[in-house]
């Protein structure tokens, strides 16, 4: 694929760490539009970003302006195909399931299809994610930490055939929303659970479930 500089972010699933990942690339100057099949959830996930935002104008961490700014470049858009129309990179944040994530993804490349692709799984192989794509070589993992306006890793994750460009912007988005960007290959756990289970076994204790 042709890099590109990404100006334009969707994000699909406005749970918890979509509607994170939402909060912080509105804050670094993305155009974010957010969208779910659940209205409800999409509405709910609006007026919490809107409420961490105003939270962090209390604290000190942005000042009113950036909040306004922020707001005027994120939108609700329920309608999948809609949202993702135009975006220069769709990160899907929806449940731990290969199926879904694979028929998000496919529905996805067909109503952008020069966008990267991008799945926040903390979990599931990004090769296997990509495998029956139109182009695998544009898909990528983006894992986030939660909570995602305070947590500064993000693991870009390639699998074997992805492209180069698209390691490279989507490490470049991470580092502009403020990020630490760590590139790892594709393995169970990727960089970061394995390195939990490794710490755990030097403590003698063994997390119960992955970071993330």
């Amino acid at each position: 694929m042709t890099a590109v500089e990404t100006r334009s972010i969707t994000l699909v699933g406005a749970g918890t760490m979509g509607r994170g990942i939402a909060q912080v690339g509105a804050q670094t100057g993305f155009r974010v539009r957010l969208t779910d099949v659940d209205r409800a959830a999409l509405d709910a996930a609006m007026v919490r970003i809107r409420e961490g935002l105003s939270r962090a104008v209390e604290r000190g961490k942005l000042d009113a302006a950036g909040r306004d700014a922020a707001l005027a470049s994120l939108a609700a858009e329920p309608d999948l195909a809609a949202a993702a129309a135009g975006a220069d990179l769709v990160i899907e944040a929806v449940p731990e399931r290969l199926d879904l994530k694979r028929e998000i993804l496919g529905k996805v490349a067909a109503s952008a299809p020069g966008a990267l692709l991008a799945s926040n799984t903390s979990s599931l192989s990004i090769a296997d994610i990509a495998a029956g794509l139109p182009d695998p070589s544009r898909v990528v993992g983006m894992h986030f930490f939660n909570p995602v306006p305070a947590m500064k890793l993000c693991e870009v994750v390639h699998h074997a055939g992805s492209a180069p460009d698209a390691v490279a912007q989507a490490r470049a988005v991470a580092e502009q929303m403020g990020k630490t960007a760590i590139v790892v290959r594709d393995a169970p756990g990727f960089a970061s659970s394995r390195l939990g289970i490794a710490l755990g076994i030097e403590i003698g204790y063994t997390p119960a479930a992955p970071l993330g």
